[in-house]
């Protein structure tokens, strides 16, 4: 139970951060939250978009292995082990904040999932 309230808020958490990516990138909350300007969001839009997808990829494979139950045991390891290794991607490679915002949950998620939490 604990895990899968776990995995339901990272997945919440990567809807947002599609959110924030696939629409708001060039808006205020958007600029404030990347720390950008309006003139790089203008020309990194399509990027930030596409990055944003792969957000909500990952969403839909935790909801896949929430929908599924204790048989999306696997695909529920699978997802959150992909937001772990892209969260350790980007706070090594774009902000270490992101270490604590996305690998960190996804991490504590995993932990209780494989302890039967």
């Amino acid at each position: 139970m604990l895990a899968n309230v776990l995995i339901g808020v990272v997945a919440v958490l990567h809807l947002y951060f599609m959110y924030l990516e696939m629409i708001a990138w060039d808006q205020p909350l958007g600029r404030k939250t990347f720390g950008t300007t309006a003139e790089f969001a203008a020309a990194s839009k399509a990027i930030a978009a596409n990055q944003g997808l792969y957000n909500g990829f990952l969403v839909a494979g935790l909801a896949w292995g929430l929908y599924l139950g204790e048989g999306g045991f696997a695909v529920k390891v699978f997802f959150l082990a992909c937001v772990i290794v892209a969260g350790v991607f980007g706070a090594a490679t774009v902000s270490r904040r992101i270490l604590f915002v996305q690998a960190l949950p996804a991490a504590l998620a995993l932990l209780a999932l494989c302890a039967g939490f």
